[in-house]
């Protein structure tokens, strides 16, 4: 029995479907990819996940059963607009967060000790958020949202305002997390974020779910269309090969070229080896991003 299950989920606001008819599962010790442009319905998901809102139609399942008040000390939540009050110091917040979540005050001590020493944070435990960079501020909303050890965790942008190596050390607790069994519904902007943690995901365009599924799987069912080729020397009249579509060629040497067919990918390579040394060749699968503008549309704003 999974932690987290929607079966048919249908949420309106005066007249407008916000979600449409969603379902997917969350396993202990996965963390699930919810896409979809702004508006698409991710927002409303989540709320109905945490009990703020309840679906319309179909029915939200956590190990088994339909929501109820006992579940608060099993969810964490991180929101994208970020919740922690300015002025109040943090360790006093934090603390009576995890009071409110069902801890002791000797445990929530422990925990939040744990989790600023995790986040090379101690110094700031006795200031106000209002004094912390944006960076900063999110690592305490993090740790707001887990300093419980939650059994489901729902995170909206996790990583945005953050410096690439606190993405990084953040990553890092999200699959310490996962790890731990902890159930993660993951929504984020960045693809490749999607592509390094999660194993399934759920796309929704217009509130509608349009393709969800393995994250390999969708990936193989999508045609190869472009290829890398690198060389010393430049391969004059790429273009001009059958089932070329467009060359780019970048300060680094690297081609990527834009193919129509597979078979176009061996003339390249032939091409190539008749000028000289081929470095590296490479018929690339699509990525996340690419899959997603064909299925959303570039323009879904």
């Amino acid at each position: 029995m999974n932690p987290l299950q929607l079966n048919g989920i249908v949420k309106q606001y005066a007249g407008h479907t916000a979600v449409d008819g969603l379902s997917l599962e969350v396993e202990a010790g996965e963390i699930y990819g919810l896409l979809g442009a702004n508006g698409a319905g991710k927002t409303t998901t989540m709320r109905m996940v945490l009990g703020l809102i309840y679906p319309d139609e179909g029915s939200i399942l956590y190990n088994g059963k339909p929501y109820h008040s006992g579940l608060q000390p099993l969810m964490g939540y991180l929101p994208e607009e970020r919740g922690l009050y300015p002025k109040v110091k943090i360790s006093d917040q934090l603390l009576y967060l995890a009071n409110l979540r069902g801890m002791k005050n000797a445990d929530a001590k422990q925990s939040l000790r744990y989790w600023l020493e995790r986040f090379d944070a101690m110094e700031y435990e006795n200031k106000r958020i209002e004094e912390l960079s944006k960076g900063n501020q999110q690592k305490m909303g993090f740790i707001a949202a887990v300093i419980h050890r939650p059994q489901i965790l729902i995170l909206d942008e996790a990583f945005s305002g953050l410096d690439p190596v606190n993405v990084e050390m953040l990553k890092e607790v999200v699959l310490e997390l996962r790890s731990e069994g902890t159930a993660i519904l993951f929504s984020t902007h960045r693809m490749e974020h999607v592509e390094e943690l999660c194993r399934h995901l759920t796309m929704l365009r217009r509130s509608k779910p349009v393709l969800q599924g393995d994250i390999r799987e969708i990936k193989k069912s999508y045609p190869r269309e472009h290829v890398l080729l690198r060389t010393p020397q430049p391969v004059p009249n790429l273009e001009l090969l059958e089932g070329v579509q467009s060359v780019n060629r970048h300060d680094d040497g690297n081609y990527r070229i834009h193919i129509t067919n597979e078979e176009a990918a061996q003339r390249i390579l032939q091409a190539a080896v008749a000028q000289g040394t081929v470095d590296r060749f490479e018929i690339q699968e699509p990525t996340l991003n690419e899959i997603f503008i064909k299925v959303v549309g570039s323009s879904h704003e």
